[in-house]
C-alpha cells in the first residue's frame, strides 16, 4: 500500500451552510473535475477554476485554500459517491450478490470517468491524508467486512484482514485496468472476481 505522509491536507476553509453557498462550492469542485479531464494536472490553476465555475477568485479562496485543497475535495466528492454505491449493495440477499455488486460498482466508479479517476489515483497518494478521507477508507473497509461475514461466504478465519486484502485486490486491479485505458467494463468485472472468489476460498 502507499505510504501517505502524516500531514493533514489542506482543507476547506469554511464549510457552506446555505443553499448558495453550497451550489458554488458544487460548482468549483465540478469545475476542478473537467479542468483535470480536459487539460490534466497541469492545467489546473484557481484562476482557471473560478473562471470556469463562474465565480470570483475571492468567492473561491472563501473555501478553497488552493489547488490541493480542490483536489481534496473532489477526491472526497468521488469516493463518497462509491460508498453510497457499497452501502446500497448490502442490502442485497445474499453475500454473493452483494459481494458481485460491490465489484460492479468499483469497476463503473472507475470507468465512469476515467481519466478522472486516474488522476485522483495519482493524487491521493501524492496528498497527505484529511480526516475525511481516512473516514472514507474506515467505512469501505467495515462494508467490505460486514459482507465477507454473510453465511453463503466462505468463512474467512480474519474478515477484517480478509476485507483489506479484498480491497487492495480490488484496487490494485481497477486501478492497473485504468491506467492502461481498458473500456470493457463486463471482462473487468469479471476477471476481478475471479481474483476475488479465488482469495476467499471458492471452490
Amino acid at each position: 500500500m502507499t505510504n501517505i505522509p502524516s500531514q493533514q491536507r489542506s482543507i476547506p476553509r469554511k464549510s457552506p451552510r446555505q443553499s448558495r453557498s453550497l451550489e458554488t462550492v458544487k460548482a468549483i469542485v465540478e469545475a476542478t473535475a473537467r479542468i483535470l479531464e480536459e487539460k490534466g494536472l497541469g492545467g489546473l490553476t484557481t484562476n482557471a477554476v473560478a473562471e470556469r465555475a463562474g465565480v470570483s477568485i475571492g468567492s473561491l479562496y472563501q473555501y478553497f485554500q488552493g489547488k490541493d485543497a480542490l483536489i481534496g475535495a473532489l477526491i472526497l466528492r468521488e469516493t463518497a459517491l462509491l460508498i453510497a454505491d457499497w452501502e446500497a449493495a448490502t442490502t442485497a440477499e445474499t453475500g454473493e450478490a452483494a459481494l458481485a455488486l460491490l465489484i460492479a460498482a468499483a469497476v463503473a466508479h472507475q470507468l465512469r470517468r476515467p481519466v478522472l479517476a486516474r488522476l485522483l489515483d495519482i493524487e491521493e497518494a501524492r496528498l497527505p491524508l484529511d480526516p475525511a478521507v481516512h473516514a472514507v477508507s474506515v467505512r469501505l473497509r467495515e462494508i467490505v467486512t460486514g459482507v465477507l461475514q454473510r453465511s453463503d461466504l466462505p468463512p474467512q478465519a480474519d474478515p477484517a484482514l480478509a476485507a483489506q486484502d479484498m480491497l487492495a485486490i480490488i484496487k490494485g486491479m481497477v486501478d492497473a485496468a485504468g491506467a492502461h485505458g481498458e473500456r470493457d467494463r463486463p471482462g473487468l468485472e469479471e476477471r476481478v472476481g475471479r481474483a476475488v472468489r479465488g482469495y476467499l476460498g471458492y471452490r
